[in-house]
């Protein structure tokens, strides 16, 4: 029994690090070329017409949370859970129908509300952003609905290529267009009309590589129409969710574009460096939540405990250096990034990136709930970050402006994913808190800290990068050092080795040096 469930373990391992390994590298591409497209954005229009930009942008992608209606998580779930292939034809065959039809309520609304919500601000611009984002929101949903049903069937190539490496690359690719082409320049109703096209284009690629792989993965047959009523009663409290979890991440945001709204751009530059500390353990849950569902459903607890377990500790290698050159090098790292006039947005960035690791650390809680099926606590969850979220926003933001939005985003996130792991430590004995993952990064967490503590602010691009790689390396060290390797890292070893097609038998060394006895 032993053997087996090891065996299921580095199979899930397996699994997840390969589609982790493929989603870090493409999050990689969309970091770089939404860095270019920003840069091309916000050094050609006003700071105006930005920031009116950054606003529609957030009230976009707070509707897309509305019209998925939570079905991509319950798609991913129940795909992977159900018995047959008739009752997954019911469930990819209905959320493509039913996204369908949200996404083209959700664009009539957007567009029918433009001017009354560009009225209410004062804003001009922002009406204008209006009129193109529904675009790119109706895009937006049946694209996630799209790569939802391949996320449940472990493929993450939808996701990686075309969301995180397509669509910004097109998006890119537009911008320059405009740029060159007479009478050359990018203005702000370009900025728009080649965001609104890159997600338009991107959907019809999605559409196409459904339509050649899908039939692939589940052939022709009949169908299970009891499946139906199963993933809409699992969806329904992920559709409260969904709403609220997107209220956590932007509600601040767009309080904070009622109140200051020349504030918004700076703070949604912090915003998303704080996102990049997220960036591994969001990827590693993207296939996680398949692979756990898959053990539930093979009723294998353990297996779900020491992948997590490992998924975690690991994940440390990407959020730790970014955290550490964020909050002790903020002003460097700002001006790295978005040049030196963002550089003085210092306080904001340091408490969003707290929060941000803080999430880090607790592992990928909520979509282990989502697996189990604790939707319902899940939902008070998230109902209970949403108005955390908004209560702190409205209550800091007037007088504080994007300092007080920094606090009411990570109060509300930690909040968040601390109650989902409670829930699932006391229902489910799992959490990531083992000796071998608090030992190593407490041991390289504290001395790095007080040496970028005395480190002068002014340093270039290359030693930010050089310092990050270091703080990983010197992580993977002190796991050595400290003996702090466990079973989970030898069955991911082993699942990194048929990866890769081959032993690596130095790493298997320095392995069975490290473990600890007993």
């Amino acid at each position: 029994m032993e053997v087996d469930s090891g065996a299921k373990v580095r199979e899930g391992l397996s699994t997840v690090t390969r589609g982790t390994l493929f989603l870090l590298i493409a999050t990689l591409c969309l970091i770089g070329l939404n860095f270019v497209s920003r840069v091309l954005v916000v050094r050609s229009i006003s700071d105006a017409d930005w920031n009116a930009f950054s606003f529609g942008l957030t009230l976009a992608t707070l509707l897309s949370a509305f019209g998925t209606l939570g079905l991509p998580n319950a798609v991913a779930r129940q795909i992977p859970y159900a018995t047959s292939d008739a009752e997954r034809r019911t469930i990819v065959r209905a959320t493509l129908l039913i996204g369908c039809g949200a996404a083209i309520g959700a664009s009539v609304l957007l567009y029918v509300f433009a001017p009354t919500i560009g009225t209410a601000l004062a804003s001009p611009p922002i009406t204008v952003a209006l009129e193109f984002f529904p675009i790119a929101l109706g895009s937006s949903i049946v694209a996630t609905m799209i790569v939802s049903v391949f996320q449940g069937f472990e493929d993450v190539t939808p996701n990686a290529v075309f969301l995180q490496i397509v669509s910004p690359a097109l998006y890119v690719a537009f911008l320059l267009v405009a740029l060159v082409a007479p009478p050359k320049g990018i203005s702000y109703p370009d900025a728009l009309i080649a965001y609104a096209s890159a997600n338009a284009v991107t959907l019809g690629l999605v559409v196409a590589y459904m339509w050649r792989r899908l039939p692939r993965r589940l052939p022709v047959g009949p169908r299970a129409p009891e499946a139906l009523g199963r993933l809409l009663r699992f969806a329904a409290p992920l559709f409260v969710v969904s709403v609220m979890t997107s209220i956590t991440g932007y509600g601040d945001t767009l309080v904070l574009g009622i109140y200051h709204e020349s504030e918004i751009g700076a703070y949604s530059n912090a915003l998303t460096l704080a996102r990049l500390i997220q960036v591994g353990i969001s990827a590693s849950s993207f296939i996680f939540l398949p692979v756990a569902a898959k053990f539930l459903r093979q009723d294998d607890a353990r297996s779900i405990r020491v992948t997590y377990a490992t998924v975690t500790k690991w994940m440390i290698l990407v959020s730790l250096p970014l955290f550490a050159l964020f909050f002790f090098l903020p002003g460097a790292s700002l001006a790295f990034v978005y040049g030196p006039s963002y550089a003085t947005v210092v306080l904001p960035l340091q408490i969003v990136v707290v929060g941000a690791f803080l999430t880090t650390m607790l592992g990928p809680s909520t979509t282990a709930q989502v697996a189990y099926g604790q939707t319902r606590l899940l939902a008070y969850n998230a109902v209970a970050a949403g108005v955390t979220d908004l209560a702190l926003s409205f209550a800091l933001v007037p007088a504080y402006g994007y300092v007080g939005a920094a606090v009411a985003w990570a109060t509300a996130n930690v909040a968040f994913f601390g109650m989902s792991l409670g829930e699932l430590y006391y229902l489910s004995d799992l959490h990531p808190f083992q000796r071998d993952f608090l030992v190593p990064l407490v041991a390289t967490a504290i001395p790095v800290g007080i040496a970028l503590a005395l480190v002068p602010y002014r340093l270039n691009g290359v030693l930010l990068v050089l310092i990050g790689l270091g703080i990983a390396a010197l992580f993977v060290l002190l796991v050595l050092a400290t003996r702090s390797v466990d079973d989970g890292d030898r069955l991911l070893l082993e699942a990194i080795e048929r990866i890769v097609g081959r032993p690596l038998p130095w790493l298997r060394r320095l392995g069975r040096y490290a473990m600890r006895r007993g």
